[in-house]
């Protein structure tokens, strides 16, 4: 089994690949939109703001190459700010559009809690297959989530209040923690994601 794996530029892949080849998948790097259309199995990582990520896919030109796939449902994980570039916009990065794959707009945690929220915390699984059970799972992130958009399976954890965890719909996972840096909770997501079985029950 293959997985390709965003280059962007602004995420460190190092863990990712060797989260998948724990799984014995073959990994490739990838950079550009005829391989982000063509790839079996998709990987959107990332690190840093949402104004940088965003800017690293539009210079690459794969904004419209990762929005047909999305829309087309095809096998896609997205991981911690590659979750967020999916939205529509983030309080981060004032006037920057995302991606639009979802109707959201990120916002930061309450000053009740300290940010970024770093650390193991636990989630929920509402209705996302690939979930399981729930479990602990390693977060490191300022902004989230705190709606499920329409006819997406979702997860939720808790800090500052409820907020996005996962989502999937179909072959389309996006985690707001690090699945490659979640123990064997986090290996059990990743390879459900691969499984056609598990998708397909969403």
């Amino acid at each position: 089994m293959e997985v390709n794996i965003l280059s962007t530029g602004v995420a460190n892949v190092a863990s990712v690949v060797a989260a998948f080849k724990r799984l014995n998948c073959k990994t490739k790097l990838i950079s550009d939109a005829h391989a982000v259309t063509e790839s079996p199995f998709l990987v959107l990582p990332g690190v840093g703001s949402f104004q940088s990520g965003m800017a690293s896919l539009v210079d690459k030109g794969l904004v419209d190459a990762l929005r047909v796939r999305i829309s087309d449902g095809r096998p896609t994980l997205a991981i911690c700010l590659g979750l967020q570039l999916l939205a529509e916009a983030s309080e981060e990065s004032p006037g920057v559009r995302g991606l639009s794959c979802i109707a959201s707009t990120l916002t930061a945690f309450p000053n009740t809690v300290a940010s970024p929220q770093f650390g193991w915390n636990w989630l929920s699984n509402e209705n996302a297959p690939v979930l399981g059970d729930g479990g602990y799972v390693y977060y490191a992130n300022s902004y989230r989530m705190t709606e499920c958009p329409d006819g997406w399976g979702s997860g939720w954890t808790e800090y500052g209040g409820p907020f996005v965890g996962c989502l999937q719909k179909g072959a389309v996972v996006a985690c707001q923690f690090h699945p490659e840096l979640s123990g064997e909770y986090g290996s059990t997501i990743l390879a459900n994601w691969l499984n056609d079985e598990r998708r397909a029950t969403c």
